[in-house]
C-alpha cells in the first residue's frame, strides 16, 4: 500500500483571492449563498478558481461562480475537488 500524498496547507485551507471577494461584493445573492456554504463547499470553489492557468479562465470562473451561487448552488458542478487534484498529481 502506498503512502498517502502529503497536501501542502495551502491546497487544505486556502485564503480567499482578492478577485474572487470583489466578485462575491459585486453580486448580494452569490455573497449571501457563500456565507451559507459549508467551508469544505469554500475551499473547492477557490481550488476550482486557482486551477485555471490563464487570466481570461480566471475571469470566466468567477463570474460563473457568482452565477451558480447566485442561482442556488452549493457545490461548483465541474470540479473533482481536492481528491481529484491529488489523483490527477496536479498537487
Amino acid at each position: 500500500k502506498k503512502p498517502p500524498i502529503p497536501i501542502p496547507a495551502k491546497f487544505l485551507n486556502p485564503k480567499m483571492p482578492a478577485d474572487l471577494r470583489r466578485g462575491l461584493a459585486a453580486t448580494p445573492k452569490a455573497l449571501k449563498q457563500w456565507k451559507d456554504i459549508t467551508p469544505i463547499a469554500r475551499r473547492d470553489w477557490i481550488l476550482w478558481l486557482n486551477t485555471a492557468k490563464q487570466q481570461k479562465t480566471r475571469v470566466t470562473r468567477i463570474k460563473k461562480a457568482c452565477d451558480m451561487l447566485s442561482s442556488g448552488k452549493k457545490r461548483v458542478c465541474c470540479f473533482g475537488g481536492l481528491n481529484w487534484l491529488v489523483k490527477n498529481g496536479q498537487i
